[in-house]
């Protein structure tokens, strides 16, 4: 079965169709660590136990594999020298490895890579291929934090906000329904997963209903539960008269008892001051103002 074609097909970006061959592409240059290509047997592959891609859907699996079937593997994958059993670790391609198994392809192209494992970029070669899932980015973010990488590190080196690696590492440890609405593929941003579990915090029974049904989970149907809860809070607080415990009450009549003395006194001294001296609209003003502070004990 052929692996090598020209034109720009590339084995694993199945989310655009294919496009028809114009014209020979020529190879991107090597880098000095890797060597020309070769087929080995499909067996003497195995998965590196690290990769950052853990799930592959099935039905991705089978497309890839369909492709394979038809095309070929288009692109070699690239592995580890072997070691003493002969076996070769892969480095790039386990997806494409895979395939060849699910069709019983008994060889398969690849490309020996000397020097040690990147894992930054074996994120990078899956996220350009084929997006990693949420979960599996964020159990790679959470083994670079746990091998002394900060979190601003592991930002920059990925491309991501600070905001969204937080978001990632909440995956790891979601209440029952983010986990549940995660695992039904009903929702896979971490930013709305993460506001399902804020819902979970605040109104669990709402965020039990949203997850109880069929539709997928977005930002705009959190949003506007938590937008109706706040509004019905709100309103409720309008009409709802205050209600103030005894201890309350005690340290507010022990405070307007003080204000009141020094308010006297402040009058006595103004007294002896002399009222006359004052403008008398002031005076009428201050006056007012005192009776009505006394009306409001009666209110």
């Amino acid at each position: 079965m052929p692996w090598s074609k020209s034109g720009n097909q590339q084995l694993d970006l199945l989310d655009a169709p294919a496009e028809p061959e114009v014209a020979p592409v020529l190879p991107a240059p090597r880098s000095a660590s890797a060597r020309s290509a070769s087929t080995v047997p499909t067996a003497s592959l195995f998965e590196d136990a690290n990769n950052p891609r853990t799930e592959i859907p099935d039905a991705e699996l089978d497309e890839l594999a369909d492709h394979v079937r038809q095309h070929g593997i288009l692109q070699p994958i690239v592995v580890h020298p072997a070691d003493t059993e002969g076996r070769h670790q892969i480095y790039f391609g386990a997806k494409r490895w895979r395939a060849a198994q699910r069709i019983g392809l008994l060889e398969v192209p690849v490309v020996l890579r000397d020097g040690p494992t990147n894992p930054y970029a074996q994120v990078a070669e899956n996220q350009k291929r084929h997006g990693l899932t949420p979960l599996d980015l964020a159990r790679f973010i959470r083994g670079r934090i746990d091998a002394g990488d900060s979190n601003t590190t592991v930002a920059r080196i990925l491309g991501l906000d600070l905001t969204t690696v937080a978001h990632h590492l909440a995956l790891l440890d979601p209440p029952p329904e983010a986990d549940a609405a995660m695992k039904a593929g009903r929702c896979s941003s971490p930013r709305t997963l993460h506001e399902l579990g804020k819902l979970h915090a605040a109104q669990p029974e709402r965020a039990a209903e949203l997850v109880a049904g069929t539709d997928p989970i977005t930002r705009d149907a959190v949003a506007e539960i938590r937008d109706t809860v706040a509004q019905a809070t709100a309103a409720a607080s309008v009409h709802k008269p205050r209600t103030v415990r005894p201890s309350q009450s005690a340290q507010l009549l022990s405070r307007a008892t003080g204000l009141c003395e020094r308010l006297d006194a402040a009058l006595a001294r103004l007294g002896r001051a002399g009222l006359g001296a004052l403008p008398i609209d002031d005076v009428a003003a201050l006056r007012q103002r005192v009776a009505q502070l006394a009306r409001r004990i009666d209110a």
